[in-house]
């Protein structure tokens, strides 16, 4: 059980969550839900002492495992040893047996090491290299990379490490933020399927709404300056929210109809002769004042992609006998295909398998090793990077109203802020620089940009990466009300099935087309 009493916590003056009571019990998988901001990674590492709260405390069993995000810890050790350390006990005495195996046998060195093989033996020692073996071709890592060191293999492959680390060892409790980020579709099933079976303490965050409605038994959600907890998954969570909140709104709104009414009884008779009726109403006045409703932190996006008026030729896009290899050998080769006015087409498929190279050869960031991209008559592309970086870069310094400004010449200032607050940049938020935006923030103004730009064929590579579940649904409506054409490489199987009108997925024997029909 996680217990945490009376927890609060302020970040800059700003209070996340205030005398937060609440459990957390075995056997119950718990989504953390809430805006950006919110405080959902606070409140994990609050939980895992990584922070301390302003004041209360938390209460945790004696084997809790935390999702690193710091692979640079890691960087000289192996794979399998990265993920054998997500069990400290275990790690420390396996070291040390090692150590003492070393040094000359002695009576105390002796038994020392007959105490460490009985901790071995109590943390399943003798079964711990296939544990995490299983773990590691489960999060789709190659037999080849599990001897490696860390920093010899790519970096999202080193984060799907520290995620088996998290999940090595049989922990009591299980902290996961954000555990499908670098995760393929497969994968995620896998960990999905996993999580089903886990029977330990599981709170976990994340802006996927499919992975949150399959592995969740209850919601944790952060709102007004408090954790509420809801039983059923986020779409359940939802309604029971929503009613709630519909209901003390209108009891509010019954009750300052009566208060009138009264108000009105007393303002006629109050200076006349039925004066123990009058004290009666002031009474009943009183006793009906609506309840002080916290203000929500729910905030949506408004997301919407309008088209330049003058439309493109039926073909949009043409892909003709496509080929692209770095070193070594090609990604893919002799692909063709082509993307027809109004196609809204997800690209899907492993990690590695060439989905970014694709959109970047479509898009003209990349030129193809063979092979051509023709534009239609008439087609504008607008691009969203996987790596915001990509964007930028050289614009790091540069003010968030400015950088989205220059999107577009001629763009009035008006028009500008007006897509600023659709995207919840309120107030100065406006005028951060753009090295001070958070991910989400970032994802937020690429958004806004292509809102602001208006182009007739999307090109995004997981936009919905840093965004929080209320603007990924919104991004999943617009982008199935765009008028244009839209190509998407995206895990999110509820964006998916939301907007995508076909499939473009990389397989392990080639490229596939198929037609689908939207949620």
């Amino acid at each position: 059980m996680i217990s945490l009493e009376n927890v609060s916590k302020q970040v800059g003056g700003r209070t996340l969550f205030d005398g937060v009571t609440c459990t957390f019990r075995e056997g119950c998988r718990y989504g953390l839900t809430g805006p950006n901001g919110a405080g959902k990674s606070t409140l994990l590492k609050v939980m895992m002492g990584v922070e301390p709260p302003t004041s209360g405390k938390v209460l945790l069993p004696r084997k809790v495992s935390f999702l690193k995000q710091t692979i640079e810890e890691f960087r000289n050790s192996t794979v399998i040893d990265t993920v054998l350390m997500g069990n400290a006990r275990l790690w420390a005495a396996m070291q040390e047996r090692e150590r003492l195996y070393a040094e000359e046998m002695t009576d105390s060195v002796g038994i020392r090491l007959g105490e460490l093989e009985e901790i071995v033996l109590e943390e399943d020692g003798y079964s711990a290299e296939t544990e995490a073996e299983i773990l590691l071709g489960g999060l789709g890592l190659p037999e080849e990379m599990w001897r490696q060191k860390m920093e010899q293999i790519p970096t999202d492959r080193q984060f799907r490490v520290l995620l088996a680390q998290a999940l090595f060892g049989h922990p009591q409790a299980l902290l996961l933020d954000e555990p499908t980020n670098h995760l393929d579709l497969e994968s995620i099933s896998w960990l999905e399927e996993f999580l089903r079976n886990y029977s330990g303490i599981l709170i976990v965050v994340s802006h996927d709404r499919h992975f949150l409605n399959a592995v969740c038994t209850d919601i944790a959600d952060i709102d007004y300056e408090t954790v509420i907890t809801y039983p059923g998954n986020y779409d359940a969570m939802l309604v029971t929210k929503m009613a709630v909140r519909s209901r003390a709104e209108e009891e509010n709104r019954l009750k300052e109809k009566k208060i009138s009414q009264l108000k009105e009884f007393v303002a006629k008779f109050g200076a006349g002769t039925r004066a123990s009726q009058v004290q009666s109403r002031v009474r009943e006045i009183q006793r009906l004042q609506p309840m002080e409703l916290k203000k929500s932190n729910i905030v949506r996006p408004y997301i919407r992609f309008t088209p330049l008026q003058k439309q493109p030729g039926q073909v949009v896009l043409k892909a003709n006998n496509l080929a692209k290899s770095y070193e070594g050998p090609s990604l893919f080769q002799n692909l063709s295909f082509e993307v027809q006015r109004g196609d809204k087409i997800a690209v899907i498929g492993n990690n590695g398998r060439g989905k970014t190279t694709l959109l970047k050869l479509l898009s003209g960031v990349l030129a193809p090793s063979s092979g051509t991209v023709t534009l239609g008559h008439g087609v504008e592309v607008g691009y969203f990077p996987q790596n915001h970086e990509d964007l930028f870069g050289s614009h790091k310094k540069e003010i968030a109203f400015e950088w989205l400004k220059a999107r577009k010449a001629g763009s009035y200032d008006q028009d500008v802020r007006s897509i600023l607050g659709k995207l919840l940049f309120s107030g100065d938020d406006a005028f951060k620089e753009i090295s001070a935006l958070s991910g989400g923030e970032k994802a937020r103004l690429i958004l806004g940009g292509l809102m602001l730009t208006s182009p007739n064929l999307l090109i995004l590579d997981e936009p919905n990466n840093h965004l929080d579940l209320e603007a990924v649904s919104a991004l999943a409506w617009g982008l199935e009300e765009f008028k244009g054409t839209a190509i998407v490489a995206t895990h999110d199987r509820e964006l998916i099935d939301t907007f995508a009108t076909r499939i473009i997925s990389f397989e392990a024997d080639g490229v596939r087309i198929k037609d689908v029909s939207p949620a």
